[in-house]
């Protein structure tokens, strides 16, 4: 007589089926927990690649903003006959000092200021009208000529301290007079381009000899 195979109880079958649902329920636990470690991490990742990314902008504005800083124009904030006084066009640069150099052809040295930035012309008027009649420039101007000077400015923005170099043209004017002489009025400034320190006073020179005809 043949045995017949065992069957699993109802109670039996049930407790497989529990085991098992709890087994799925673990590997899916364990596929929640894999995935939310690697959201982290990915999270994480991005977070640090955009403040990488803020940092880097934040340093290229920078750049930029001391290279801003650090170019310097002049203008005339009022003119006088013997006076202009001078300032910067970004009301943040603060102006330390400033060396003028003149054309050799003046035979002056160059004159230094100290925290007022001007252009006087008792500095140069005489050697100037000296320097024209060598050159045999008219005794009368209608208030078109012009001086080539390089002005090295020392100046101060943002708690950082510049130097900047560049050749401007002083513009002046010259009236005859039979019985005084001649006289001398400036009459504003204007920026003709940025100098290396090296070649500063070989472009004020060769600018002077092509405004005198030499």
């Amino acid at each position: 007589m043949s045995e017949t195979p065992e069957t699993d109880t109802p109670k039996e079958a049930r407790a497989a089926e529990a085991a098992a649902i709890r087994r799925r329920w673990i590997t899916l636990g364990e596929i929640l927990a894999v995935l939310a470690v690697g959201i982290s991490a990915l999270t994480l990742y991005l977070n640090w690649a955009d403040k990488k990314d803020q940092r880097a902008e934040k340093a290229a504005e920078s750049r930029k903003a001391s290279g801003r800083a650090a170019i310097l124009v002049l203008n005339a904030d009022s003119v006088k006959d013997d006076r202009i006084a001078l300032k910067t066009t970004d009301p943040d640069q603060v102006v330390q000092s400033q060396t003028i150099l003149f054309p050799r052809a003046l035979g002056i040295a160059p004159v230094d200021t100290t925290g007022d930035p001007r252009i006087e012309a008792d500095w140069f008027s005489d050697a100037l009208k000296t320097a024209r009649a060598k050159a045999k420039l008219p005794d009368d101007s209608v208030g078109d000529e012009r001086l080539p000077v390089a002005i090295t400015t020392r100046f101060v923005v943002g708690g950082d301290t510049h130097e900047n170099i560049a050749l401007y043209d002083i513009g002046y004017g010259v009236a005859g007079r039979w019985i005084a002489g001649h006289s001398l009025s400036l009459r504003g400034l204007s920026r003709v381009e940025t100098l290396k320190p090296d070649s500063a006073q070989a472009r004020v020179d060769a600018r002077w000899a092509r405004l005198s005809g030499k």
